[in-house]
């Protein structure tokens, strides 16, 4: 656990770390004045019960000048108001440091989350392919939340504890060393005992609230993301328990850390309450009585109240960072993604791109257990053609237009571009040339226009390109029937509109990017004829120099093409379109 939050200190940046120091300062001054807040008790109860006692006492005489009293009675209302003042300054800073816990936790998990998110979108296309969405969504959200619960929080509480203790215990020794000895020990040997009791059971807890939580969000995604299917198939009340399943043992294995960390605090009242009274009553056995008794139990009692909260602070500290130990795991696992060099620099130069595209000798498998998708793919494709790919599903079509997007990188061989090998260290300059169009275009819930010019501020968008696009995508009949025009959202997903609109405005977002290589996987699959042939049409005479790469299961789509890919799972044949179409 200690090297997991060394890990986890790696990653808070160096403005944080900063803050937490002065924080640490901010723990210190607060000690002090509880330290001050519990002595200030016994000159003020000696007044009250001895007065003279307090008077004739030689500590007490630098302050009997200051004020200037002459007698015992004068001693009163100044010790009542410094009593009162150090209890209110020990109150106001408890209360500030709180503030700026909670403040300085809360950001600092905020951090971790955009970090985590940010890394996660630099993360190669094989990653993401071979993990479940719901890990990451998880480690983002719930799992960034217990880091904030359950280890910093706590953390910066236990911290703040300790010096709250020594501080206290510091002045209670001073005050009475037997009975805060016995104290110690008491208090100490309990929750001992407790602790180790609990431990597996809090660390087993902690395991199943890491799985299943990341459980919960994958119901939740399955049950939304295909609501269509379970509202035809009535499949509602399988997706229920399925999420019941998981809800139910997430909520107990909660609930049951939360009893653990809490429940101690009820046998310390009690043992705390039956010291004080053993502490009385030894007190007032001794010499002096009652008059010597009260200032002493009423010291232990404040310093008792003060102590009893942050011991029972600390355990619970350490059954809340138990209970978040593996869903801190996980989170670091996320945090220690790595970046790219080009994630720490502005968008780099365009790779030059003014012959051909080669493939020469590419083998590609998902898994080196898995069977070989790629095997030895020799091609090439000239600046300005117009290439069509075929073949049966699962042939590797979607996979060799991948690699030459620079989405996945040849098991074996190389990917050229213009003689020019595309590996780690360029491939964002050869994105930076390609536009892809797939069959199931990603909408956000956002207007039109922002859909069209895809990851562009609003306040960035070229809206006479937009319109240009929209134009030679056939959507402008679309968009001028609706009432909101280019500002009409579009729904989650493009709910609210139909599949050939969804792929037009995918289409259209191509056009806007004014790449030099569109690729057009089933791109036009749910177009009609008519409007598929003109939407080609538009593409085909927007640029002189355009490389159009395109995948099709309907023949036609492929007429302009100059050559066609045949693709049949062990290699490639390379025709023309009379061949196909024979």
């Amino acid at each position: 656990m200690i090297i997991l939050i060394k890990n986890l200190w790696l990653h808070i940046s160096l403005k944080r770390r900063k803050q937490f120091l002065a924080l640490l300062l901010l723990m210190i001054s607060t000690s002090f004045f509880e330290v001050l807040s519990i002595g200030a008790v016994i000159p003020f109860l000696g007044v009250l019960t001895s007065p003279d006692l307090i008077f004739d006492h030689n500590m007490a005489q630098p302050f009997v000048q200051i004020i200037g009293a002459t007698s015992a009675d004068q001693l009163l209302l100044p010790i009542t108001i410094v009593f009162a003042l150090a209890i209110f300054l020990a109150g106001l800073l408890r209360m500030l440091l709180l503030w700026v816990t909670m403040r300085l936790s809360f950001a600092t998990g905020a951090d971790f989350s955009i970090n985590i998110f940010r890394r996660t979108l630099y993360q190669p296309y094989k990653v993401h392919v071979a993990r479940n969405s719901s890990e990451v969504i998880n480690g983002i959200t719930n799992k960034t939340n217990t880091v904030i619960f359950n280890i910093i929080i706590p953390s910066v509480l236990m911290i703040n504890g300790l010096f709250l203790m020594t501080a206290i215990l510091s002045i209670l020794l001073f005050i009475n060393i037997k009975m805060t000895l016995i104290a110690i020990a008491g208090f100490g040997f309990l929750y001992l005992i407790v602790i180790k009791t609990t431990r597996n059971m809090v660390s087993n807890n902690s395991e199943y609230i890491a799985s299943g939580s990341t459980e919960l969000i994958k119901s939740l995604q399955e049950g939304l993301g295909g609501i269509r299917d379970i509202l035809i198939d009535g499949a509602q009340e399988t997706y229920s328990k399925n999420y019941q399943a998981s809800d139910i043992k997430l909520r107990r294995a909660m609930g049951n850390n939360q009893f653990i960390g809490e429940s101690p605090r009820f046998a310390i009242e009690v043992l705390g309450v039956i010291l004080i009274a053993g502490i009385a009553y030894s007190l007032t056995l001794q010499e002096n009585g009652l008059s010597t008794a009260i200032p002493i139990l009423g010291a232990l009692a404040l310093g008792a109240q003060r102590l009893l909260p942050v011991l029972h602070q600390e355990y619970a500290g350490w059954t809340a960072i138990k209970s978040g130990e593996a869903s801190l795991r996980d989170a670091l696992e996320l945090l220690d993604q790595p970046l790219p060099d080009y994630a720490h620099h502005s968008q780099s130069e365009l790779l030059p791109f003014n012959n051909d595209i080669k493939f020469e000798n590419v083998a590609f498998s998902y898994d080196p257990k898995m069977p070989i998708v790629l095997n030895n793919i020799n091609l090439l494709i000239k600046k300005g053609s117009q290439v069509g790919f075929l073949g049966s599903t699962g042939a590797g079509k979607s996979t060799l237009l991948d690699i030459l997007m620079g989405l996945l990188v040849p098991t074996k061989g190389c990917l050229m571009v213009d003689d020019i090998e595309i590996g780690k260290e360029n491939y964002r300059a050869w994105q930076g040339h390609i536009a892809h169009v797939p069959q199931f275009i990603f909408l956000s819930d956002c207007s039109i226009e922002e859909n069209i010019a895809f990851g562009v501020k609003k306040n960035d968008i070229d809206h006479e390109r937009i319109r240009g696009v929209v134009k030679q995508a056939q959507l402008v009949d679309v968009i001028d029937a609706l009432p909101q025009k280019y500002q009409t959202i579009v729904g989650e997903q493009g709910v609210r509109l139909s599949g050939g609109q969804r792929q037009r405005i995918g289409i259209a977002r191509a056009l806007y990017k004014q790449a030099d290589v569109i690729i057009l996987d089933e791109a036009t699959s749910a177009l009609d004829a008519k409007t598929e042939v003109a939407v080609m049409k538009a593409i085909e005479e927007s640029s002189d120099n355009l490389t159009i790469l395109i995948i099709a299961h309907r023949i036609s789509t492929l007429k302009n093409c100059s050559q066609i890919i045949e693709l049949d799972g062990t290699g490639i044949n390379i025709k023309d379109y009379k061949e196909i179409s024979v």
